[in-house]
């Protein structure tokens, strides 16, 4: 069994798992959003097991439905669960670090591995590969202020640059077991693999979709 939540905010349902942060779908209602969990059991294995994780989630089951805000109605997860208000432990947070490291690795083989431009939407819209990579790199830096971490613009291709963000972003996150913000204003360690990683997690899939 792995708990859920659900965030709801306009006409957005959020469907999130705490403990594969990650695992998140959005849709128009709960049920396509625990759903939409359901059909990619399948491809966050995949992720959890590069981490060294078995993943086998079993039912799902709804514990909370949160009250979101603007973000939630934008189709971002932004609100906290009162859960999240209790620190973690050190074993935790190691295991949420080997999550995102393995969403970011397994994010570079599928970004070497397509083509430069996929397959746009029926409306002719949607960002090429490159641009989608571009886009996750700039979140995360953006993402990183709220713990703490700050790095001038780079360019896509500096891997000198990118690699020290992330070192720099998961040595924050596997040694601050907290439940207060990072920094102040800033975002705690649970949430901020949760947002991170599901941005990672969730472009990974576009850009598998579109390129078929």
């Amino acid at each position: 069994m792995t708990e859920i939540y659900i965030e709801l905010a306009g006409k957005k349902a959020i469907a999130w798992s705490l403990e594969w942060p990650g695992w998140c779908r959005i849709r128009t209602s709960e049920e396509a959003a625990v759903q939409a969990l359901v059909e990619t059991e399948a491809r966050y294995r995949l992720i959890a097991q590069r981490a060294g994780l078995s993943f086998e989630p079993g039912d799902l089951v709804v514990v909370e439905r949160l009250p979101g805000d603007g973000n939630t109605a934008w189709g971002v997860p932004s609100v906290l669960a009162p859960v999240e208000s209790r620190p973690i432990d050190a074993a935790t947070a190691q295991r949420y670090v080997a999550l995102l490291r393995a969403s970011w690795d397994m994010l570079e083989e599928v970004v070497a591995s397509s083509p430069l431009e996929l397959r746009k939407g029926p409306r002719g819209g949607g960002r090429d590969r490159d641009a989608i990579r571009r886009h996750v790199i700039e979140a995360e830096r953006t993402y990183a202020r709220k713990i703490g971490v700050r790095h001038p613009p780079f360019e896509m291709n500096d891997e000198k640059a990118l690699k020290a963000l992330r070192e720099e972003i998961v040595a924050v996150l596997g040694k601050c077991l907290s439940a207060e913000p990072v920094v102040p204003g800033g975002w705690n360690v649970s949430y901020a693999v949760r947002r991170i990683g599901w941005h990672v997690v969730d472009h990974i899939w576009e850009i598998e979709d579109r390129r078929s």
